[in-house]
């Protein structure tokens, strides 16, 4: 079965809708579209506990470790960069056959 279409893509301003990082907003790292989630740029970050690996590739410090986990893309919408708003999108395609992607709220292209 393929993956459902997600409608954010990575490098997009998104701001968070529901939960404790709700009304923050940031830039997406990463997308797993199997999952339906998104990394966002300093968001919901988590504290792992690592230990020290030794081996053939080098020493790996442990200790504390802070790192951005994964938001549900549910609760995250795309921030127009035209109208600087939280809105939905559309797609549209082109003259030229291609689809490009619109913000709801002003109808203009998004990048």
């Amino acid at each position: 079965m393929l993956p459902e279409k997600i409608h954010i893509k990575r490098d997009d301003t998104v701001i968070v809708l529901r939960g404790k990082e709700k009304g923050k907003t940031g830039k997406v790292l990463s997308i797993n579209p199997e999952k339906k989630r998104a990394v966002i740029e300093k968001l919901n970050i988590i504290k792992r506990h690592t230990r020290v690996k030794r081996g053939e590739r080098g020493s790996q410090e442990g200790g504390i470790v802070e790192k951005e986990a994964s938001i549900s893309t549910s609760n995250l919408s795309l921030v127009c960069p035209k109208c600087d708003r939280p809105s939905r999108t559309g797609n549209k395609k082109t003259e030229e056959g291609k689809k490009i992607r619109i913000c709801k709220a002003c109808n203009e292209m998004i990048e």
